[in-house]
């Protein structure tokens, strides 16, 4: 007997369609926690003690951070450390929730220690 380098030797449509679930991808996050922190680095201040409009530099960061945040599994990646580090710190809630229009851009999910980053 012959044996197959492949995860799939069995050429029936039912083992083909197994090898094509077992050899499917799963999305992983390419972000992490330490990528989504230098990119919202600069708005730590803001969201802690500021008021009115962001610094250009949280806004280039957040910017940063949303063209990075491709995939749903890096948005929901981003969503958990930023909920994580809004869990720590004492940031202003209205702040951290107006900063994605104040900076023009769009996030699919709310700064906030309590948001869903499951959906």
């Amino acid at each position: 007997m012959k044996l197959s380098r492949t995860p799939c030797p069995i050429p029936t449509t039912a083992a083909l369609i197994g090898c094509l679930l077992l050899l499917a991808t799963v999305s992983e996050a390419t972000l992490s926690c330490s990528d989504v922190t230098k990119d919202l680095r600069p708005c730590l201040s803001y969201l802690v003690n500021g008021s009115g409009k962001p610094p250009a530099a949280c806004c280039a960061g957040a910017s940063a951070l949303a063209s990075a945040a491709s995939t749903s599994a890096d948005k929901q990646a981003a969503c958990g450390c930023i909920k994580s580090a809004a869990q720590k710190i004492n940031l202003k809630v209205q702040l951290a929730q107006a900063l994605p229009g104040n900076c023009g851009i769009n996030l699919p999910f709310t700064i906030s220690p309590n948001t869903d980053c499951s959906k």
